[in-house]
């Protein structure tokens, strides 16, 4: 645990600090402001004597975001101020035209598009909530986890609101083993099997990618984690040197690594397999005795799931693609559900832990994830586009290496910027939280009851009616 923590006494309210971290990497900006010369010419002769030669005045106007406020005004504007208000259009169309910067929605790939992109750069940059006060102008339905919503039946009891202080709520979740129930001998002492599991503050695991790191990328997430009093998954190799952050970090070893645990130089908590090898479980847990063994695998090995919990194994991190996407084609959504089903109806859901990654983009989708019954959410791609990375083409398959980093990248920046995303989510999360009455994070998973899938409703609706048929319903 960080050294806060553990001196500190009495009840502690975790709180993630956030401050201003701005992009060291120049992004192309959302607009093209496109200005006739000849006109505004004319309108700052008028404005010079309309006003009395008042600089503040006249050049707040056309724009009070200060695009036109550089050393020549808007002659060259100053595009990266522009907020697409559409002042400047409304008051001046005669000359005053206002776009999008193509180059700005290159960003991303088909799957993070480039307003995703947008969302996850502000929230890093400032740690606080994107909110548009145009209000929400998108889709309410559509395929993926747009086709699923969110029921905040309880929205009318606003005491229950962690963000502004009024009312705590919860949002540690525990990793590892909890047994159906308890046998104790007569003398009180518990018998069979006992719970192993270690907590964290926030459902929110940091993945590394499992490819060739930039330098220093792997200290910004064990530091990140840390600092969050969560944990990072880091491949083995990437792992050496970082031991003051071994409490945060989750090594992902492969059967070559069987002789080489030794090389840790700390003692983690948790380890994870990537896929199922029973002479690396055996080499793992006698190294490690106390360490939680976790198995790394993709969501298509669902159906043998049950069957490695029987051989010991009790944290599972199930991967989907970058684009969500399981390798014979099912969304994340759906291969979630799937999995968190299977182990409900073997009778032992509640003494695994399912961890989640790939698809998962946008802070509305840590809570849709945990609803489908994810314990916690492994959150991959939008870290590295709060470090500015940029997407090589399309990103979907796991272990290519399609991204590029920005070549100034520093430590204090970085931890900064994956501070303010993950302070962001978790404040957004608390706003599902308190709105569905909730009073801790653990209560959501699984609990369907709080969910609406629009293929679903619109079945039970329009079923029967001339026209309507399954395949038209997406």
């Amino acid at each position: 645990m960080p050294e806060h923590r553990e001196a500190a006494a009495g009840y502690h309210r975790y709180h993630i600090p956030t401050q201003p971290a701005p992009d060291i990497e120049k992004w192309p900006s959302r607009f093209k402001v496109k200005v006739r010369r000849s006109g505004l010419a004319k309108l700052l002769i008028k404005e010079v004597f309309h006003y009395r030669g008042r600089k503040d005045v006249i050049l707040s106007r056309p724009c009070m975001y200060g695009v036109f406020s550089g050393p020549v005004g808007g002659f060259m504007p100053r595009e990266e101020h522009c907020v697409g208000c559409l002042r400047c259009t409304t008051e001046f169309p005669e000359f005053v035209r206002i776009e999008h910067n193509p180059e700005r929605r290159s960003l991303g790939d088909s799957y993070f598009t480039f307003n995703y992109v947008d969302q996850i750069a502000y929230e890093a940059s400032s740690g606080l909530v994107p909110v548009r006060g145009a209000g929400y102008r998108g889709k309410f339905g559509g395929e993926g986890w747009d086709g699923m919503w969110t029921d905040m039946s309880e929205i009318v009891r606003p005491t229950r609101d962690g963000i502004h202080g009024r009312e705590t709520i919860s949002t540690v979740v525990d990793i590892g083993f909890t047994p159906n129930y308890l046998e104790f001998d007569p003398s009180g002492q518990p018998t069979g099997s006992t719970p192993h599991y270690l907590s964290i503050q926030l459902p929110i695991v940091l993945d590394a990618p499992q490819t060739e790191l930039a330098a220093g990328v792997a200290r910004i997430y064990a530091r990140t984690a840390a600092e969050l009093d969560t944990l990072v998954v880091l491949p083995f190799e990437y792992t050496t040197g970082l031991g003051e952050f071994g409490d945060a970090i989750v090594p992902v070893v492969r059967p070559e690594h069987a002789r080489r645990l030794g090389q840790l130089g700390f003692t983690p908590r948790i380890i994870e397999m990537q896929g199922w090898d029973e002479a690396l479980y055996a080499a793992i847990t006698t190294a490690f005795p106390l360490a939680i063994v976790a198995l790394r695998t993709g969501f298509e090995e669902t159906d043998a799931l049950v069957s490695y919990a029987q051989r010991g194994i009790k944290v599972f991190h199930l991967l989907a693609d970058y684009h969500g996407r399981s390798a014979d084609g099912g969304f994340v959504l759906d291969l979630i559900r799937g999995a968190h089903t299977a182990f409900v109806d073997a009778g032992i859901r509640e003494e695994v832990t399912l961890l989640g990654s790939g698809g998962m983009i946008a802070a509305e989708h840590m809570p849709k994830a945990m609803i489908c019954g994810l314990d916690a959410v492994a959150v991959d791609t939008p870290l590295l586009v709060a470090l500015q990375a940029r997407f090589g083409g399309e990103c979907s398959a796991r272990g290519a290496s399609s991204f590029r980093l920005p070549t100034d990248l520093n430590e204090a920046w970085g931890v900064q910027r994956l501070k303010n995303l993950c302070a962001s989510w978790r404040d957004q999360l608390l706003e599902i939280l308190g709105a569905m009455g909730l009073r801790e994070v653990r209560r959501l998973r699984g609990e369907m009851g709080r969910a609406m899938f629009m293929k679903t409703l619109e079945a039970d609706a329009f079923a029967g009616l001339l026209g309507y048929t399954e395949a038209s319903n997406g």
